[in-house]
């Protein structure tokens, strides 16, 4: 999955709904008084107002008398929230209230008299459709930044403001240089301008849980002792978290204030003793909570954050912060209060991110089942697809419910990606029903899933030939699984990173002058985030060296503008290989966890080499060994025929 956008129908109304299938196998009075108060503070729908149309000039009209009624001369808007991260909850989506765009990434800068909205490669066709070109000019993000947008647009002695929840230092200081080059000033403002316009803006409060050890595989007393002994070794007093996805693998505990990611929004500072204080609406804690979490968990209200960082400051405390992913709010706060920063990677992210044993085989057991739920989704669009009468709104309908009748299911992992023909070609398309197009005969049919289970998260892109494909569909289709194939297969030394195997996946497809504009791979926890780093594959330089236990995606694309899209998406763990005789250095490879057959109508048996054919025949016969006791007779039947090796 290359990102998920802000919805897919049908979704929970309220954040309680979303996760009331969590919490109910734990019925008590208390639970639903708590459960019942919750729902009524968050009667606000997710998406909060926002859908196709909906936005008007008006908005932004109202956006820039706000500017004027606090002196300032324009406004830095990233989508984004208090947490840097790429899921937000719906109060935080003020990027797409405002301007209409609800991609995972982008900013806006609004002036008093001309605005533009800057996007990468994967949401150049998006932005246009989802955008007032009259009032936004769509910019590319790589290609012209917004630094040096905002020095050869604003003018001298203008007052640009910024929210220092929204910014990280290291972003806040390109955007600082770039007022300074022009002349003008950037101020930071104490309510960002658009909650101020905003008002219907849902609360994040949705119940917080513990997380299971049979799930996590480790306790949270032992990864909180052994990041401890770290910050202490390095010099460390204290580590502020930032990050919810970190916090919930260190407290075991799970959430749901974003759309189909279980977060907990918080805040954490975790100190050299071992203890943490955990900055989170109390009113979101399950009954049993605070016993799970134990004595050297303080659990207090956001609002005393701020204090606790003065009294780091008062200490003189050496504290770990990664700037890369904090708000600026945060470092300033400590850095005025006279505390020592140390800037590093947030001390969860590596240990989060290799899965233990634990984790893997019940990752490995979530990915049979949902392999099992698309398998029958795949046979039912085989026997759907030819009689015309499917749109994309109905394959993402009934894949959710084919996914929904499985165990330990909780949600999606992100909105279906449905998209037929020209769709498939938008990169990060959200299927809606008014932009919904029949699945046609003659045309491509490309489908990028996962699901949230108890054991694990899965994310996995299928594309399928609705009739006879075209020889230039199953040419470029073939490259594409040519190069999944390479990455599946690849044999590495320990401390290779995901940047240094990139070109493996794309080799086939540059071989005749193709590519495509996303990354190969990114990581994906374990019922957490289906994005997750820090490592990952792609042309953007990454150090950080695959280790054993880590998830990553292996999705190499193609994709014809206005015509069709193609991507292959498996997920894959990083494991340890045996190294042959007379090797040097250990060596390692990748494990497939995704499970579900790849189209044999898109290959071309004649650009495939024999170790290709024999690693698809060999994928196939898993998958159908693997899957045919979990499906019925029909779609067993159907797979027989849909995994029958290349010769046969």
């Amino acid at each position: 999955m290359l990102v998920a956008g802000i919805l897919a129908a049908p979704t929970p109304k309220t954040n309680a709904d979303a996760w009331m299938a969590l919490v109910a196998p734990m019925p008590s009075p208390a639970l639903g008084a708590q459960l019942a108060a919750l729902k009524a503070e968050t009667a606000q729908t997710w998406d909060a107002g926002l859908g196709p149309g909906d936005w008007t000039a008006s908005r932004l009209d109202a956006f820039r008398a706000e500017l004027v009624r606090s002196g300032l001369s324009g406004f830095v808007l990233p989508r984004g929230d208090e947490h840097q991260g790429e899921y937000v909850a719906p109060r935080s989506e003020r990027l797409a209230w405002l301007t209409g765009f609800n991609g995972s990434a982008g900013l806006a800068i609004i002036l008093k008299d001309r605005a533009a909205i800057f996007v990468d490669g994967r949401y150049t066709l998006q932005v246009r459709n989802q955008t007032d070109q009259t009032l936004f000019e769509p910019r590319h993000l790589v290609d012209e930044p917004p630094a040096d947008w905002l020095a050869k647009t604003v003018r001298r002695g203008d007052r640009i403001g910024y929210d220092p929840w929204l910014h990280t230092a290291d972003a806040l200081h390109r955007l600082r240089e770039a007022c300074a080059q022009a002349e003008a000033e950037l101020v930071a403002v104490q309510r960002n301008p658009v909650d101020a316009v905003w008002s219907n803006q849902p609360p994040p409060l949705a119940p917080v849980i513990a997380y299971g050890i049979e799930f996590a595989g480790r306790d949270s007393a032992a990864k909180r002792t052994e990041l401890a002994a770290r910050l202490m070794a390095d010099g460390y007093a204290a580590a502020v978290i930032a990050a919810p996805d970190a916090i919930a693998w260190l407290l075991n505990i799970r959430g749901g204030d974003v759309p189909h990611t279980p977060l907990p929004l918080s805040f954490a500072v975790l100190r050299a003793d071992g203890q943490v204080d955990l900055f989170i609406d109390p009113r979101k804690l399950m009954p049993g909570l605070n016993s799970h979490l134990g004595n050297a968990v303080r659990v207090a209200p956001p609002a005393e954050l701020g204090a606790a960082l003065d009294a780091l400051g008062r200490a003189k405390a050496r504290v770990l912060v990664d700037t890369t992913s904090t708000a600026c709010w945060i470092s300033e706060r400590l850095e005025r209060a006279g505390a020592r920063i140390g800037r590093g990677q947030d001390p969860c992210a590596l240990p989060k991110a290799c899965k233990n044993a634990v984790e893997l085989d019940n990752i490995r057991a979530a990915h049979r089942r949902d392999g099992a739920a698309l398998t029958r989704f795949l046979a039912w669009l085989a026997a759907e697809a030819p009689k015309g009468r499917l749109t994309e709104l109905d394959a993402a309908r009934r894949l959710l419910e084919f996914r929904r009748s499985g165990e330990r299911f909780r949600d999606l992992s992100f909105s279906t990606i449905s998209g037929a023909g020209a769709n498939g070609a938008i990169v990060h398309y959200r299927v809606t029903a008014e932009t919904s197009r029949p699945i046609e005969s003659g045309t491509l049919y490309l489908v990028d899933s996962g699901a949230q289970y108890l054991d694990g998260t899965t994310d996995v892109t299928r594309t399928v030939a609705i009739g006879a494909p075209t020889a230039e569909q199953r040419d470029r289709f073939t490259r594409v699984l040519k190069g999944h194939i390479a990455l599946a297969t690849a044999r590495f030394p320990k401390g290779t990173s995901g940047s240094q195997l990139d070109a493996l996946a794309r080799r086939a497809l540059w071989e005749v002058g193709l590519d495509f504009d996303h990354g190969t791979g990114h990581g994906v926890g374990s019922y957490l985030s289906v994005h997750e780093g820090p490592h990952r594959i792609s042309k953007a330089p990454n150090t950080v060296a695959l280790q054993p236990g880590m998830i990553v995606s292996d999705e190499p694309g193609y994709y014809k503008t206005g015509a069709y899209g193609i991507r292959i998406e498996n997920l894959i763990a990083v494991r340890e290989l045996e190294a042959p005789a007379g090797a040097e250095r250990p060596l390692l490879g990748f494990e497939v966890l995704t499970l579900a057959p790849i189209d044999r109508a898109l290959v071309e048996p004649a650009l495939m080499t024999a170790p290709e054919t024999a690693w698809f025949d060999a994928y196939h016969a898993r998958v159908r060994e693997t899957l045919t006791p979990l499906v019925d007779e029909a779609t067993a039947a159907w797979l027989a025929a849909a995994t029958r090796p290349m010769g046969g």
